[in-house]
């Protein structure tokens, strides 16, 4: 535990508060400080490893959602395993989860719970959870609804909202539009159908990449540049797997190209 409130409090107290009183006054409100900061840390910081059994769990059932688990899924969990560097009990830990997720009985609502808990206050956290899932979705190609409806529902209790799940299926090459009506999990046609996301054989958009309509101003364009790439910048990520940490500065790299690509269209600096 840091105990500088504690430290500075109490010598604060020793010299303008009488003394020894005045440093015991003073030590213990900077030791009250110091326990609820040190809380809010332990709140905010996710625990080493607790998001294995949910998330591979999940890619199961994302996976199975359509009605059978490919070899492109399971070879996606596997190379997550592989990339994560997961040791034996870990990886044992990751494939019985994944399999548990392939059941028909398998409630993605509870894992997508434990995911939420384990992100907690840190919505930079959330961000490479999704990129896994993402791949897990877009394995096969333009992705059924059923799919789409449990990412939705991860990125919803996640708090990303539809434009910042837009902007990451941008920058894995897939256009989709979240606002095409119905309810949420699945984007339709005015008739009703479903609409699933895109190979954008163009490349990402990089207006929904930084998640801006193309009418915005240059200002605008800008304050969303830095709020992303403060966001997704892979210095944030902390004690998490390097397997995360190239998928955060993968973003970046996207989300700085599609900013070049702006201002080259727009010429500004």
């Amino acid at each position: 535990m840091n105990f500088t409130w504690t430290i500075w409090l109490a010598l604060f107290g020793l010299i303008f508060g009488h003394g020894l009183p005045g440093a015991v006054v003073g030590g213990i409100t900077g030791f009250i400080i110091d326990s609820l900061r040190q809380g809010q840390r332990r709140r905010a910081t996710p625990q080493a490893g607790g998001y294995i059994s949910p998330l591979f769990a999940l890619l199961g059932a994302v996976a199975k959602s359509d009605g059978r688990v490919s070899e492109a899924e399971i070879a996606i969990a596997e190379r997550l395993m592989q990339r994560m560097g997961l040791e034996q009990e870990a990886r044992k830990q990751a494939v019985t989860a994944f399999n548990a997720g392939k059941q028909p009985e398998f409630n993605v609502t509870p894992a997508i719970e434990e995911l939420r808990r384990w992100v907690g206050l840190r919505r930079d956290h959330a961000f490479p959870v999704l990129d896994v899932v993402i791949e897990t979705v877009i394995a096969e190609g333009n992705p059924p609804p059923e799919k789409m409806a449990i990412l939705r529902q991860l990125a919803f209790a996640l708090r990303v909202s539809d434009m910042e799940l837009m902007a990451l299926m941008a920058m894995k090459g897939y256009a989709w539009n979240a606002t095409g009506g119905g309810s949420r999990g699945y984007g339709q046609r005015g008739n009703g159908g479903y609409v699933p996301p895109q190979r954008n054989t163009n490349g990402p958009d990089p207006y929904t990449v930084l998640g801006i309509a193309r009418d915005v101003d240059d200002r605008s364009v800008k304050r969303a540049y830095r709020k992303l790439i403060s966001e997704h910048h892979p210095d944030r990520l902390g004690d998490l797997p390097e397997a995360m940490r190239k998928q955060a500065e993968s973003r970046a790299s996207e989300i700085n190209a599609a900013y070049e690509r702006i201002k080259a269209e727009r010429g500004f600096k």
